[in-house]
This record gives structure tokens, C-alpha cells and sequence, in this order.
């Protein structure tokens, strides 16, 4: 304990704090800002919070994360347009894995026509996947989490 002189000469004994951590205190104070300490305090701790619990909560939400980006890997969704002259196959992370065009949805006149019932059908099919991660987020019934991370289009592969 540090001992600095007072007015008088005398030694008057002070807190020493080393790493965070109060040595002594000549008042019966027990934390670093002199306060005593409560019943139920955890000091340095987060009021009394299980952290082993939070650790395994954490660890089961990272296990339904990789299952829910693995069943969105496996899973097609099927987007059409004009009446499914043109279909467009996307998986759960938005990988496109077919395109069907109809020979009728083929104008050689007017090429926009196809560009754009391409577009549409793809559109189509990237909402059905936007529903489908939706459903598939394990924090979408958190408190609405879920949400205002974006629905985890990125973490699910989108």
C-alpha cells in the first residue's frame, strides 16, 4: 500500500490499484470508485449474466445457422414468366441452376421481349428465395432481429 505523507508528516494510506484490481481501502469500500460493493455484485463480471449458458446459446445458434445455409443450398426455387414461356432455377444462396426458354418467348424481331421475361422470371424466382431465407432464419422470431439484420440474406449465402 502506497503511503504518501499528509499535511501533518504522517503516512496516510491510499487505494493501491494494480491490474484493475483494488488492494485495499482504508473505508470498508471494496470497488475502484469507492462505492461498496452490493450484495449479488459479480465484480467485473456483467450482474450476474450466465455466461456459460450465453456460450451455449451462441454455439446452438451457430449450429441452426449452418443447417438453415445448408438446407438453402439443397433447396430450388423455380421463378416463370409469360405464363412460363421462360422459368429461371435458383438455389437458396441465389446460384442459378437453369434456364428454360419456350421457343415461342423467342421474337428475333424484338430481342427486349425475351431480355425481359428473362429478367422477370428471375425476379420471380429471387423472391421465392427471399421468402425461403425469411423462414429459414433462426433470429426471425427473436425480437425482430432477424429483420433489422436484413432477414441474413449474407450470412445464408445470399
Amino acid at each position: 500500500m502506497n503511503t504518501p505523507p499528509d499535511n501533518d508528516g504522517e503516512s496516510a494510506p491510499t487505494d493501491e490499484v494494480l491490474s484493475g484490481e483494488v488492494v485495499a481501502t482504508p473505508d470498508g469500500a471494496d470497488s475502484v470508485d469507492g462505492s461498496p460493493e452490493q450484495p449479488g455484485d459479480l465484480p467485473g463480471a456483467l450482474g450476474g449474466l450466465d455466461m456459460g449458458a450465453m456460450l451455449q446459446m451462441a454455439q446452438d445458434m451457430g449450429e441452426r445457422m449452418q443447417e438453415a445455409q445448408e438446407a438453402l443450398a439443397t433447396t430450388e426455387i423455380v421463378g416463370s414468366a409469360g405464363g412460363g414461356l421462360v422459368t429461371v432455377t435458383l438455389n437458396g444462396h441465389l446460384h442459378v441452376r437453369a434456364v428454360h426458354i419456350e421457343p415461342g418467348a423467342v421474337d428475333a424481331d424484338d430481342p427486349t421481349v425475351l431480355e425481359d421475361l428473362i429478367v422477370a422470371a428471375w425476379t420471380d424466382a429471387h423472391n421465392g428465395v427471399a421468402r425461403l431465407q425469411a423462414q429459414a432464419d433462426p433470429l426471425g422470431g427473436v425480437g425482430g432481429l432477424g429483420g433489422a439484420l436484413g432477414g441474413l440474406g449474407g450470412l445464408l449465402g445470399g
